[in-house]
């Protein structure tokens, strides 16, 4: 990477070569997210007609396509394309959306649901994959904390907002809903398409050329057993209960504030604030991730999310808001940390197929949480429910500990700057 960063000629060159990279991507982040669908979906299927039972179960079955797609559609994007993958992804959800707003029997809606799960896949790990190896590419990976933290942000806060504006335009008619989030996601393939350049597995950015070639893994796998050190392994199961933790705690959070009091609008308002302040709070990332590391701050979120988890369970409405609010931004910064994490300890040759298996665990953990979470809250209560359940994150606390006091070595490279100052 050092010749790449002296043919550039100097920072102010590679920064305007980051900018060239960044700039579309944040781009990119903003159309991706403008999902106007994701706050009233489940009003959506309501309306349909279908129960509480079937509408869990849609969202069980398109995480756990979504994690079984991962493992193909990852060595896809190694082969074709890390773009190519993305925008494949993107127009499958998009044709999916519009399946659903014109539809009303539930067969349908579980084929739809598979679409996009594969979707799902299609774009998971590969956006990641392709905007760090771009950034190889100009010699410019220490900012990807930074990087990463803003494009997370863009994200998150386009989401909160497209929510409220999804409640505002549902008004009109659920067409327009959907179809205004089909477009988003055509668009958001447009910009890719024209702005950002394609990378395949072949492209091997990371590798010296014409050096390393003995330890060049043919395949996936190969290069999944040469890099997974058990700290690292570890990491990948603790991350998946985070998110297995988080996700359902999000949704079902609506289910929670509503049987203790809360009416539509005020829960609406709550779920869009809590999106924004999980797009904000990832900007702290870089500087968390300097002073202390994400050592420290994975079990800090697993912590946070079990707390939040417990005050919910105290059946009052004001304490959940405000439990919801102050603390579901923590595991976002560790999401950024743990991304950078998994990119630094990965081969380029085979980076989207890695992450895929990565974010396969983390889909069937997220599957799974659900319909715990379900259960619990149909057998205990929402709030007891959501209580009982905070022994999910720190079960993960206690599987991070050993990693955290004997400071196991978690990639096969040299690790962070923060764990040798």
């Amino acid at each position: 990477m050092t010749g790449t960063t002296e043919a550039l000629g100097g920072s102010a060159a590679v920064e305007q070569a980051v900018r060239s990279v960044t700039r579309p991507f944040y781009g990119y982040a903003v159309l991706a997210n403008s999902l106007f669908q994701r706050g009233v979906f489940v009003l959506f299927l309501q309306q349909r007609g279908f129960s509480a039972a079937q509408i869990a179960l849609l969202q069980t079955l398109l995480y756990l396509v979504s994690g079984v797609a991962e493992l193909p559609t990852g060595v896809i994007a190694d082969r074709i394309g890390r773009r190519a993958s993305i925008v494949i992804g993107q127009v499958l959800i998009a044709v999916c959306l519009l399946g659903q707003v014109t539809s009303s029997t539930y067969w349908v809606f579980l084929t739809l649901f598979v679409g996009q799960g594969v979707g799902m896949a299609c774009v998971s790990g590969s956006d990641t994959a392709l905007l760090y190896d771009l950034l190889v590419r100009r010699g410019a990976t220490a900012g990807y904390v930074k990087i990463r933290s803003r494009f997370t942000m863009l994200g998150t806060v386009t989401s909160g907002v497209a929510i409220v504006l999804g409640g505002q335009l549902q008004r009109i008619s659920w067409g327009v809903v959907y179809a205004g989030s089909a477009a988003s996601l055509a668009l958001a393939v447009v910009v890719l398409l024209s702005r950002v350049p394609e990378i395949r597995g072949a492209d091997a950015v990371d590798e010296p050329d014409g050096a390393g070639k003995e330890h060049t893994d043919a395949t996936a796998w190969r290069a999944m057993l040469r890099v997974a050190t058990p700290a690292l392994v570890t990491l990948v199961v603790v991350s998946g209960l985070m998110h297995a933790t988080l996700t359902p705690y999000i949704i079902f959070t609506q289910k929670t504030l509503s049987d203790q009091g809360a009416g539509t609008a005020l829960v609406s308002v709550v779920i869009a604030a809590g999106f924004l302040v999980g797009g904000l709070v990832p900007l702290l990332s870089d500087r968390a991730n300097r002073r202390i590391g994400y050592r420290v701050v994975v079990p800090v979120s697993l912590l946070t999310l079990a707390a939040a988890l417990g005050l919910s369970g105290l059946g009052r409405v004001w304490v959940t808001i405000a439990a919801f609010l102050a603390l579901v931004g923590a595991p976002e910064i560790t999401a950024v940390l743990v991304d950078n994490v998994f990119n630094e300890a990965v081969p380029s040759r085979h980076r989207a197929s890695l992450l895929s298996m990565i974010a396969f665990v983390e889909s069937a953990l997220i599957g799974a949480g659900y319909l715990v979470l379900g259960a619990l809250m149909d057998g205990l209560g929402s709030g007891a429910g959501m209580a009982a359940y905070a022994a999910v994150p720190l079960l993960a606390c206690l599987l991070w500990l050993p990693v955290l006091f004997r400071r196991a070595r978690v990639t096969t490279g040299s690790e962070e700057q923060v764990d040798r100052t």
